[in-house]
């Protein structure tokens, strides 16, 4: 069954779409402030013809942050495929110290990507906090890695009652699929990691930590390591040590 052709409207409004994420892009990289009064200027539109594609600021946010971690993730994606789909461990270490160095090279995408408030007491919301290409990317890995090493993941009724909930209708970047009710403790091992991952670097990047440890890359790099055995790769450590030493070293921000 062959999809059906887009009209020339419909060509025409994901151009707009794609012009409104670049205009975006381009402000933020040079330092602009990101509004729709301002995309709407640089495009040489109005603000109301604007809101006929773009109808709030938040929305304008999402959308941008969406691309922006997309065209990123290929660039971590990019970092792995340089080693072997059997080294999934390696795998995950270039990604993530890819990560790292995008994140200090683009500091206002990486803020607008992931300091971006999408969820409060009030409000979860699901779609925002599930489709992320950079977490689907780093869930993926770490779940090779769990089924290549079979390490062991928390009994779910041993969490507390909230992150029993959590693992059983996680409402994260990650594939459940295929994973049993009593191993979804992986959930848990992958908020684990996202929070060691993305703490150091923000402290890193938005300037939290002696310049010395961040331009050396040493906190990282130990955040680094002291996850590896949590998730069965303590006899791979000298080795991925050096893969993440080399990738900060090779690709500086």
């Amino acid at each position: 069954m062959t999809a059906e052709p887009t009209t020339r409207r419909e060509r025409q409004r994901e151009a707009t779409y794609a012009e409104i994420v670049a205009t975006s892009i381009a402000l933020l990289r040079e330092r602009e402030d990101l509004s729709l009064r301002a995309v709407a200027q640089r495009m040489g539109m109005t603000a109301p013809a604007l809101y006929r594609y773009v109808a709030s600021y938040q929305e304008l946010v999402d959308l941008v942050a969406f691309e922006v971690d997309r065209e990123a993730t290929e660039r971590f994606r990019a970092a792995a495929d340089e080693l072997p789909p059997d080294d999934v461990a390696g795998r995950l270490c270039v990604s993530a110290a890819e990560f790292r160095q995008w994140a200090h090279g683009s500091p206002r995408e990486f803020g607008l990507v992931f300091a971006n408030p999408i969820a409060d007491s009030a409000c979860i919301r699901r779609d925002a906090l599930t489709l992320s290409s950079s977490g689907h990317l780093f869930t993926g890995q770490i779940r090779a890695i769990w089924e290549q090493r079979h390490f062991p993941v928390p009994v779910v009724a041993d969490l507390p009652p909230a992150a029993q909930q959590a693992v059983l209708d996680p409402v994260i970047p990650a594939e459940s699929e295929g994973i049993a009710i009593e191993d979804r403790g992986l959930m848990w091992v992958y908020m684990q990691g996202w929070t060691q991952l993305y703490g150091v670097v923000t402290l890193e990047v938005f300037g939290h930590m002696d310049p010395r440890l961040v331009e050396s890359g040493d906190l990282f790099v130990d955040t680094m390591l002291r996850f590896a055995p949590r998730i069965g790769l303590a006899d791979d450590v000298p080795r991925l040590e050096a893969l993440i030493r080399d990738r900060i070293a090779a690709h500086p921000h």
